[in-house]
Formats: structure tokens, C-alpha cells, sequence
């Protein structure tokens, strides 16, 4: 069953190579979509290194709509969602994410940081349906509605989706992984903007 890697991409010029090193390798993804997202910088340059197709959208739509251009641009029959600005990914990672659905015991993961850095571990235990990280059957995708005007909401959509239907969703612990955050790209006051965007936008998705 063809499996895709999909990763929407908001100016992660700086951080995209060391996630794509580890997913081009693995065995378990037959194929990386890079979406990005009205990017400003070169990370449609820096994808094109490596053996993935890039999707580049000519505005931000945010992160529920690229990661849907990116299911829209592949007939995988299931999906693997990453994030652009992991820290520390791994094949064995990748692999524990797509193995549960592909071998028919679960119709989606999430993936929980587990001894990566303390603020992103903190995060996902309060919280693990906020993960970025999971791989999911494509039907699923198609089944929710609206589902690229969530934005930051994404992850919220798909887990109370799973949750209202019943869906066999296996967490994932994923040791040593992290994530930049938004502080330490943007600086301060940039990125706690952005941060509260995204807390607004997630919020949005909950009522």
C-alpha cells in the first residue's frame, strides 16, 4: 500500500534538510510531497536537493489547506503528516508512525515527543492530540469536511473526528524528537505573535 510523506512548509529554509534526510532514506515512505506554503524564503530551493515533489502554493493558506494540497497531489492510499521543523527525526520514527496503519491495526497514529527538549515534550503530553506527527488512511482525510480552513486547527479536526467515529488511533512515543519553536525562529515578539495566532486558530477548531 503506497505510503506518502507530506510536509507543509512556512519558511523552514533553515530546518527542512534535516527532516527530508531521514524521510527520502526510509524504506516504509514511497513517496515526499513538500508543500510550501506562500513561502518568503528559499525552502522550495532547498527541497528540490533532495527527491521529493515540491508544491509550491502561491499564497499562505495555512497549515490545514497545505496539508490537504499535499494529499491532493498524490494517489497514496495512506498518509504520513511531519512537520518541517522536527529536531532529532529518525528512520525508526518514521517507521513506528506508518507501521500501526499499514499493517491494518489502526486507521491513524500520533506521534508524542518523548525526551526531546522539555518545553515540546510538555506540550504534547498536556495535549498529544496537537501533534503534527501521524500517518492516516487516506478515507479519512476525504471524509472531513472543510478540512483546509482549519488551519492550525488541523490537528484538532482530525482528532475529534476520530474520537466521534470511533477511529483506532495508536499513540507513538517518538524519543528524542523535538521541534523548533517559534520563538527561536521569529525572535520573541514575532514568534510569540505567531504563537498566539495559532492558539487562536486551534480554538477556533474546538467550538
Amino acid at each position: 500500500m503506497k505510503v506518502a510523506a507530506v510536509i507543509p512548509a512556512y519558511n523552514e529554509a533553515a530546518n527542512i534538510a534535516r527532516v527530508l534526510r531521514p524521510v527520502v532514506r526510509s524504506p516504509v515512505v514511497d513517496e515526499v510531497i513538500v508543500v510550501c506554503d506562500g513561502c518568503e524564503d528559499d525552502t522550495a530551493a532547498v527541497a528540490r536537493r533532495f527527491p521529493v515533489k515540491v508544491v509550491e502554493l502561491p499564497q499562505n493558506v495555512g497549515k490545514g489547506g497545505a496539508m490537504m494540497a499535499g494529499v491532493h497531489s498524490t494517489d497514496a492510499r495512506i498518509i504520513l503528516f511531519l512537520d518541517a521543523d522536527l529536531i532529532g527525526l529518525r528512520q525508526a520514527h518514521i517507521r513506528d508512525l506508518v507501521e500501526p496503519v499499514t499493517s491494518g491495526t489502526a486507521d491513524m497514529t500520533l506521534g508524542v515527543f518523548d525526551h526531546g527538549r522539555l518545553a515540546t515534550d510538555l506540550a504534547q503530553r498536556l495535549a498529544p492530540f496537537l501533534s503534527g506527527q501521524r500517518a492516516v488512511r487516506r478515507e479519512v482525510l476525504e471524509d472531513i469536511p472543510d478540512l483546509e480552513q482549519t488551519g492550525f486547527g488541523v490537528e484538532v479536526a482530525l482528532s475529534r473526528y476520530a474520537e466521534r467515529h470511533g477511529l483506532r488511533v495508536v499513540k507513538v512515543p517518538l524519543p528524542g524528537l523535538a521541534q523548533v519553536m517559534k520563538e527561536e525562529k521569529a525572535g520573541l515578539w514575532r514568534g510569540f505573535r505567531a504563537r498566539m495566532r495559532m492558539y487562536w486558530e486551534i480554538l477556533k477548531s474546538v467550538r
